[in-house]
């Protein structure tokens, strides 16, 4: 089952609606993939790059490929691009031009769907009867940088609404006119950007329902400091994000930062945080021996249903296995909330 949301036919206010449905057609929870540049590394990839994951958009777009279907394997219904880091700028600082630019952000999604098709093909013994999505993922203005001001959101000068705009105007339209099914704004770390998000939502007649992300390292407020809960509020008023949560953020703050956002909207909530890993951004490096097992991650899981997210997986340092034993959580939690009474 591949995922169709109906938005353009129905306006954006059906963004959240087309989520709620997906949901639904999941059995009440989607799984998401886990930490991509994570598994590229794993299969080889050497990421020390300003582009990060997306290098392998120009170097080895055959193991973005295996790595989707590792996690489709895993149980994901939705796979996430290797478009985080990927910005016209960023490839036109290595020499291509604007067309050639566009290309490859366009090949981010291109790719995530020929790994679906190949899955379902591989599958079509067994039609699958869940939704399987391909989410264009939308890093900050911090992940080009490359800084790790994408964990701070300070952007110094360049913090303006306009500057975040024209940035990331056409990169945007770009990936929409590739034909994902979600746009995935992540690990969003001041309310700036989610402004300057919400105004090209709607400037750029975006139709692909959207979701909001942020990140968080001290469980209250975003990474810059400002309010969890006016960012979601800002995301709550925005017909075309169909989902607002937490991204790349410690399973132990999870919680208390989803019982925030739930005070200002009732939109889907997704969750999929890191390993619980420190991020050294002068070494440029995880700190190892700072996380938890993928049995502790999972142990989160039931929590966070009860807590009202509905679409759930990881970021950093996850892997297929954390998410093949999410899957296998929700499934028994599934099963067990639909036991027959004696």
């Amino acid at each position: 089952m591949v995922g169709k949301s109906g938005v353009a036919e129905e306006g954006g206010a059906a963004a959240a609606a087309a989520v709620r449905r997906w949901v639904e057609a999941g059995g009440g929870r989607l799984v998401m993939d886990g930490g991509l540049a994570t598994e590229l590394e794993a299969n080889g990839a050497d990421l020390n790059d300003p582009l990060w994951s997306a290098k392998c958009l120009l170097s080895s777009p055959h193991l973005v490929r295996k790595v989707h279907l590792d996690y489709l394997e895993a149980g994901a219904n939705i796979i996430i691009t290797a478009s985080y880091q990927a910005t016209i700028q960023g490839f036109e600082s290595k020499g291509f031009s604007k067309e050639q630019s566009e290309d490859l952000l366009a090949k981010s999604v291109e790719i995530a769907r020929e790994a679906r098709d190949m899955f379902l093909k591989e599958h079509s013994d067994r039609p699958i009867q869940h939704p399987i999505l391909v989410a264009a993922s939308i890093g900050s203005y911090g992940a080009y940088l490359a800084d790790g001001s994408e964990y701070s959101g300070d952007y110094g000068e360049a913090g303006t609404l306009e500057f975040l705009k024209d940035f990331h105007k056409r990169r945007l339209e770009v990936l929409a006119e590739a034909g994902p099914d979600l746009i995935a704004f992540e690990t969003i770390p001041n309310k700036l950007e989610a402004q300057a998000y919400v105004e090209l939502l709607d400037e750029c007649n975006i139709s692909i329902p959207a979701w909001f992300s942020f990140n968080s390292k001290d469980g209250v407020h975003i990474v810059s400091g400002d309010s969890l809960i006016e960012c979601a509020t800002i995301a709550n008023g925005c017909s075309k994000v169909g989902a607002v949560g937490i991204n790349c953020t410690p399973p132990r703050f999870i919680h208390g930062l989803i019982l925030s956002i739930r005070k200002v909207t009732d939109k889907p909530m997704l969750i999929y945080p890191n390993s619980g890993e420190r991020y050294d951004a002068e070494k440029k490096e995880w700190v190892e021996s700072t996380g938890v097992s993928d049995g502790d991650f999972v142990s989160y899981v039931n929590e966070w249903c009860k807590d009202g997210a509905v679409l759930i997986g990881g970021c950093c340092r996850t892997t297929p296995n954390t998410i093949k034993a999410i899957s296998r959580s929700l499934n028994q939690r599934h099963s067990s909330l639909h036991l027959p009474v004696a």
